[in-house]
């Protein structure tokens, strides 16, 4: 296969699962409409919480706001691009993998495109939406900086979650019954990421926030566009670092999937 036609596979299967999954249209069109829901209620709960406080951590509606939506929107757009990698316990069980590896693909790309949720996309437009809604309403002062952080901090919020949920699935090589210790980390990490990290406190928000990074998903980041300090004493130019962190994740995830697949053993076997 010619380096120039290495994607050509890829962009096949991904074609067939667009054609199989927009088949049956109305089916389609409501798993679309109903696949927003989550987003919403995450929002909604946001909403609730300050119809009985002012502020939220120390933070207005507005720049909670922020932190919201730019979760929502990284959160949603990995959960459809990476989130059916959850699904790798069911070929590791089944032996499904079997088939997978012996082709001459890359076996996580097409754990991703077998079964790629297209019905999630609109939980990622409606993110993009209310992220875009709470800019607006900030009133950020921008500058180049902060224009490039906007677009930046999201798409290093994709990573990030995109790689938690290859690691955290990864664990499957090992014990197969992990659906409960993935959600901890994955849509756990999503609702830590959807609030200010100062509700938090002690070891858990050690754990989450800098531990395992999701203090730079949304809170730093949205620190640096709105021009707080941070109350718990981190310097300003820490919200500009969520790239770095997310490729760290993705290394991390990467070097996990790895030993993963190396150690796995065919039903065979």
């Amino acid at each position: 296969m010619a380096e120039g036609d290495v994607p050509r596979p890829y962009l096949a299967l991904l074609r067939g699962q667009a054609r199989a999954q927009a088949a049956y249209r109305a089916s389609f069109v409501i798993d679309l409409a109903s696949n927003v829901f989550a987003t919403v209620m995450d929002v909604l709960t946001v909403l609730v919480l300050f119809r009985v406080s002012r502020t939220l951590g120390g933070f207005t509606l507005r720049e909670a706001m922020v932190i919201v939506g730019m979760s929502a929107v990284a959160f949603a757009a990995a959960d459809l691009a990476v989130g059916n990698i959850e699904r790798i316990k069911t070929y590791v069980r089944t032996g499904l993998l079997d088939a997978v590896l012996v082709r001459p693909l890359g076996a996580l790309p097409q754990l991703l495109l077998m079964d790629l949720p297209l019905r999630k996309i609109s939980r990622t437009i409606f993110g993009a939406t209310v992220y875009a809604v709470a800019l607006g309403a900030a009133g950020i002062d921008w500058t180049p900086a902060r224009a490039v952080l906007v677009v930046v901090a999201p798409l290093a919020g994709v990573v990030f979650f995109g790689a938690i949920f290859v690691a955290s699935a990864a664990v499957a090589f090992w014990w197969v019954e992990t659906g409960e210790i993935g959600n901890a980390f994955t849509y756990g990490g999503r609702d830590f990421a959807t609030y200010p990290i100062t509700v938090y406190s002690g070891w858990f928000r050690r754990l989450f926030a800098y531990g395992l990074g999701f203090a730079f998903v949304s809170y730093y980041p949205a620190l640096a566009l709105l021009g707080r300090t941070d109350p718990l004493g981190l310097p300003p130019w820490v919200g500009y670092v969520a790239p770095g962190v997310a490729v760290l994740a993705a290394a991390a995830a990467a070097a996990v999937w790895r030993v993963g697949i190396r150690h796995y053993r065919s039903t065979g076997s």
